[in-house]
């Protein structure tokens, strides 16, 4: 599939269906994660992977009860690692994670796309209880929650506000 194919076609799946996923379809999702830019190439960012449904009841009921994120057969949470990248840029290694894991949480949901597979990213969570959910040592913060499976809708694609929020050279 084309990159720009991918991109068009994701879409928020809150819908799967009970396919299994297979294994090799959850490692390309990872290396296509690990694989995103990460500032200097610290890689402040790692992956919890559950297919248990005891681990996605408890991920969703940590996640405001989104009965979605138990109905995919895998829950990947993505999580920041503060310390990796700390030691080289103090204070600002706060905002750098964060891109680090969106960059990850974005190339793992092309990735899906491209294997057939749906995902919806999901920030809405108590970080808290997932983080005791998951068993997260100190410093692992988790900052997405992606299901992933087979859809079961495609949804059609949301209006988007376009050139309106381009800028160029200055505001």
């Amino acid at each position: 599939m084309e990159v720009s194919d991918a991109i068009r076609f994701r879409r928020s799946i809150r819908r799967y269906k009970d396919d299994e996923i297979p294994d090799e379809y959850v490692e390309k999702i990872l290396w296509a994660g690990q694989l995103a830019p990460s500032a200097g190439n610290l890689q402040g960012r790692e992956f919890v992977v559950t297919r248990d449904a005891a681990m996605r009841e408890n991920i969703c009921d940590a996640a405001l009860k989104q009965r979605f994120i138990k109905e995919a057969p895998v829950c990947i949470v993505i999580c920041t690692n503060l310390g990796r990248s700390k030691r080289k840029y103090g204070k600002r290694a706060e905002l750098y994670v964060l891109q680090d894991a969106a960059a990850s949480a974005m190339n793992m949901m092309l990735q899906a796309v491209d294997l057939g597979l749906g995902t919806c990213w999901v920030g809405a969570f108590d970080e808290k209880a997932v983080a005791e959910v998951l068993g997260l040592p100190v410093g692992i913060r988790p900052v997405a929650i992606l299901p992933v499976g087979v859809p079961d809708e495609i949804p059609s694609a949301p209006t988007r506000l376009w050139l309106d929020i381009v800028h160029h050279e200055r505001w």
